[in-house]
């Protein structure tokens, strides 16, 4: 029986960078895993797709390029090259993720993971005794019943990643972030598109503002949004999908439909229920410190529920390995969290919208300083969208920030670091940031705050 300090059951960003922080510890770890490393966000997920956005991005770019005075002949897209290419660099990705686990001394063991008892793990034939077993299986796609995904007419998101041929329309059911990155992807490629959403807006967690702009650019691009719409079946023999919206039935022809929404958790079948680790609606419970009810069982990661964010899991994969090594540490603060949209206009939002603010009982200041305002903006054609910053009125903290427009998953990591120090808008305000760029429009947002905006 081989035996280490930390087991951890999954190799995707909460469990492989959990390993590493362990092994940093002086932890001797284990992963198991029964994939390709780095889980779905480096293979089906985060890194494929993202290969997949940035291609449809110069695409679209250089067919817009006479705007800039640059004349693009004979312009054509190799779509089944584009997927290709996004399936190397995941290809690439993960075997990074084996070559950190090599580096940091962490055994990589393939399998399906059984925990036999709380202390003890199998993997195929091979058995592991552990002080501490860390659960980060994450989540799979989830089905509509009634449209269930068969990976010819109906698409999951792992379906549409490997898909080399270019649907001539598709019927993309969820406006959550899955749904509008591959509804921007197939529209920019020249595909008919429309986003059908059961509730008022797209990206239903997002500040209202966001995501009307978001659904206002997308009808510009062409992409028809329905929302407070649910498909109610689909003839896959003539390629028709019945969508209800507004009391009525409507007839959309799609050639693919594409199931976008949600995921749920992989927290059966490896002896959690048995060892007595108690679940809701599938997610696994944890108490403040990741630990299960199960006595050296702990969980991190989509499988716990929460924003299901690659970079959130990693955050609590740290966490909780620093705990168990005995260091003070919180876990993670989901006001804290930053979430991105790579859609375009891209989406990047962190902290509290006006909304929830003002739910919770906050009073609250708010400003908007579009980029149209910006010098940076206007030089580069990226014109579109706006920053929006939510400050608590009493002391001026920065408790939300939301950003629609070019570049925003990049500038969001300024207000995370504002969030982290509890920064006023009056700080963020009188930071100096350099000129031209479009982190300006950070600041003028928060100058706004304070009625002392310079260039609006």
């Amino acid at each position: 029986m081989k035996q280490f300090d930390l087991v951890v059951i999954g190799a995707g960003p909460g469990g492989y960078v959990a390993a590493i922080r362990g092994a940093q510890l002086g932890m001797r770890v284990a992963v198991v895993e029964r994939g390709r490393p780095g889980g779905v966000c480096v293979n089906w997920g985060c890194i494929p797709s993202k290969a997949i956005l940035g291609c449809a991005g110069l695409y679209e770019e250089m067919r817009n390029a006479a705007a800039y005075g640059i004349s693009c002949q004979g312009l054509s897209v190799d779509f089944p090259e584009v997927i290709r290419r996004s399936r190397k660099i995941a290809d690439r990705m993960s075997r990074g993720v084996t070559y950190l686990f090599r580096k940091n001394g962490i055994e990589l063991i393939a399998g399906d993971a059984k925990i036999a008892s709380p202390g003890k793990v199998r993997a195929g034939d091979v058995e592991i005794s552990a002080t501490h077993i860390l659960v980060a299986t994450g989540t799979a796609v989830r089905g509509l019943p009634g449209i269930e995904p068969d990976g010819k007419t109906v698409l999951t998101s792992d379906d549409a990643l490997a898909l080399e041929t270019l649907p001539r329309s598709v019927a993309v059911l969820g406006g959550g972030a899955v749904g509008v990155e591959f509804a921007y992807v197939y529209r920019a490629f020249g595909a008919e598109v429309t986003v059908v959403e059961m509730m008022d807006q797209l990206l239903p967690r997002v500040d209202k503002e966001v995501a009307e702009e978001l659904a206002k650019s997308f009808r510009k691009q062409g992409i028809r949004v329905m929302t407070s719409a649910s498909a109610k079946g689909l003839d896959k023999a003539t390629g028709t999908l019945t969508v209800s919206s507004a009391g009525k039935d409507e007839a959309l022809a799609a050639e693919k439909v594409l199931v976008a929404v949600g995921r749920k958790p992989l927290a059966a079948g490896m002896g959690l229920e048995e060892c007595g680790v108690q679940l809701e609606r599938g997610f696994i419970k944890v108490d403040e410190r990741f630990r299960t009810s199960c006595e050296g069982i702990y969980a991190v990661g989509d499988v716990i529920g929460g924003m299901l964010l690659a970079h959130e899991a990693s955050a609590e994969g740290v966490a909780a390995v620093e705990m168990m090594a005995g260091i003070a540490t919180r876990r993670p603060d989901p006001d804290r969290m930053p979430a991105c949209i790579y859609c375009r206009p891209e989406v990047a939002t962190i902290g509290l919208s006006e909304e929830e603010a003002r739910r919770r009982g906050i009073p609250v200041k708010v400003s908007k300083f579009p980029f149209a305002a910006l010098g940076r903006a206007v030089a580069t054609g990226h014109t579109e969208g706006f920053v929006k910053m939510v400050a608590e009125d009493k002391h001026g903290e920065v408790i939300g920030c939301h950003i629609i427009g070019h570049g925003a998953p990049d500038l969001i990591s300024e207000l995370s670091l504002a969030r982290t120090v509890e920064a006023t808008f009056r700080e963020i305000g009188r930071t100096v940031h350099p000129h031209p760029t479009l982190p300006e429009a950070i600041r003028e947002a928060a100058l706004m705050l304070g009625g002392e905006a310079i260039d609006i």
